[in-house]
């Protein structure tokens, strides 16, 4: 078994667009024609939690974060960058947002209307499982990074209560 190449820092770690949705013409001319551009501004809301999925979002630029609120509180769950694919649990699940997201810079995003999108999965269904593939790579990748966060604090408190204790005696 070969082992993984990591990406170099700054790389992206998401596969490119082209590659995620690789269907047959006539359901990339679908979606390409339903596409809409929408603009946001520094601060603005794209979609709050709960609310209906209007569509799969593709970040084209600027930088955006995912917010949820859970357990009565207001948790940051990452950035989001050019290229990603946004809210693809929505978008493949029961069509309501999982998360908000708010951009932290002026933001351009493209948008796959779920119309189309259905359309798209009725004329190509492996196209749902591609999208489900890189979803569970999404999850994967989230777990991971919370993982090593989570570890990287608990050894700050060990190593602080090693010093803590160690300078006691």
């Amino acid at each position: 078994m070969q082992s993984e190449a990591k990406p170099e820092v700054g790389e992206a770690t998401h596969r490119p667009l082209a590659e995620v949705l690789a269907c047959p013409p006539a359901a990339a001319d679908l979606l390409n024609a339903s596409a809409q551009s929408v603009e946001f501004a520094s601060g603005d809301m794209v979609f709050r939690q709960g609310a209906a999925c209007r569509g799969l979002y593709v970040v084209a630029s600027g930088q955006l974060q995912r917010r949820a609120d859970r357990f009565q509180a207001r948790v940051v769950l990452g950035s989001v960058h050019a290229g990603e694919l946004v809210e693809l649990a929505a978008a493949l699940g029961n069509g309501q947002h999982t998360y908000t997201l708010v951009a932290q810079s002026p933001a351009s995003l493209m948008m796959l209307p779920m119309d189309s999108l259905h359309q798209a999965f009725d004329m190509y269904p492996p196209l749902r499982m591609q999208l489900l593939e890189e979803l569970a790579r999404e999850v994967s990748r989230a777990y991971v990074s919370c993982c090593a966060t989570r570890k990287a604090g608990m050894r700050r408190r060990t190593t602080k209560m090693s010093v803590t204790q160690s300078t006691a005696v």
